[in-house]
């Protein structure tokens, strides 16, 4: 059983306008641990193709325990320099585990210079890096980096193993993932991988869709509209889409140029390259690229009909004769047909499923909170 401090609530005065303060500094946590390490994919999804990207190293397998410490590190403001910001204040779980601000704000309110990716299949990733540029090989290093970032969360890792083992329930909380209560900076990003690759998004019309026709990929479905399998005939054929984002997990190898600017403005993983992400979740997830330049998919999709730019990055997929930019030029009509395909890649469930739900309880409340 998880073992955890009674709860110490705090007071508040309210006045002014409305917004959510924490009611504890203790997380609530279920008597019997949710299951994180049992996750059953659809047979679609479920191939060899698919388990040979798990990015599971052999001495961090998901476990329950391992993953329900992860949660509440996510969400913990404690690791963060002035506890203000968790893991959880740039990727929102209703917004597919992304952030809704172009470029994220760090602890000091300074913004970051990319907008926060989404976290839709962390575990199975077709090339193993992570980060808009690609510079971490494992979830276990990406898991550390924001933590000490100077801009993010601003915390030194002896800071963090400090401020964690003088807390009341966190050393409960590593004995029961781990087998003793030892706080180290290894473990915790070994828990909050653990949750990281817990987080899953295959509960969509479109999955649904492929299990009740799982020998047809690529071509229309009987249970998606007309509408959305014509934005499926063209994701997957002349709109050239899945040439990036491929098959069901909708996610690219390498990274690549998108053509955005004519000139490197980032360099990303070099000459403006930038990790292609999965579509689950898509719709959930604005603004898009790695600077949160386009607000919306339709002007997305507008950009790779139209909007591509010439530069010495550009992916040679998304260039026409003589290395000029690729000009689709889609209908209006065709337009909002991609447009509706990706939204049935959205998985509501994962937005909402307590599994990878806040622990800490929240209150509404008017007016500026002073603890008692």
């Amino acid at each position: 059983m998880i073992r955890l401090a009674s709860l110490a609530l705090v007071s508040f005065v309210a006045i002014g306008a409305t917004f959510a303060v924490r009611m504890t500094e203790t997380p609530v946590l279920p008597e019997t641990p949710y299951s994180y390490d049992s996750t059953e994919l659809p047979g679609h999804l479920d191939t060899e193709t698919v388990r040979k990207w798990d990015t599971t190293p052999e001495d961090n397998p998901i476990t329950d325990a391992g993953a329900t410490l992860g949660r509440v590190l996510f969400y913990d403001v404690r690791l963060s320099q002035n506890h203000t910001v968790s893991c959880s204040s740039c990727h929102h779980q209703d917004r597919g585990f992304a952030d809704p601000e172009r470029l994220s704000a760090g602890f000091e309110g300074e913004r970051t210079p990319r907008n926060s990716m989404a976290l839709a299949f962390p575990r199975y990733d077709r090339n193993r890096q992570f980060f808009w540029d690609e510079r971490a090989q494992t979830l276990e290093e990406l898991a550390l980096e924001p933590i000490q970032d100077l801009v993010e969360m601003g915390l030194t890792l002896d800071e963090l193993t400090t401020r964690l083992e003088t807390t009341a329930f966190y050393p409960g909380l590593f004995d029961d993932a781990f087998g003793t209560p030892e706080v180290t900076s290894d473990r915790v990003a070994r828990a909050l991988s653990q949750f990281l690759r817990s987080i899953t998004a295959y509960n969509s019309r479109y999955d649904a869709a492929r299990l009740a026709e799982p020998d047809v990929f690529g071509q229309p479905l009987a249970g998606l509209t007309d509408q959305e399998n014509k934005g499926l005939e063209l994701f997957f054929g002349p709109g050239r889409c899945e040439q990036c984002h491929v098959g069901d997990l909708f996610m690219g190898k390498q990274p690549t140029g998108n053509g955005l600017d004519s000139t490197i403005v980032d360099a990303g993983a070099g000459n403006g390259r930038f990790k292609i992400v999965s579509l689950r979740n898509v719709a959930l997830t604005a603004p898009y690229m790695h600077d949160g330049r386009f607000e919306t998919l339709e002007d997305v999709v507008e950009h790779y009909s139209t909007g591509i730019k010439p530069g010495p990055g550009l992916d040679r997929r998304l260039r026409a004769g003589y290395g000029r930019p690729l000009r689709l030029n889609f209908s209006a009509e065709e337009r909002a047909a991609l447009v509706a395909f990706l939204h049935t890649l959205t998985d509501t469930t994962m937005a909402t499923d307590p599994r990878w739900s806040d622990p800490f309880p929240i209150a509404e409340a008017t007016g500026e909170t002073e603890a008692d």
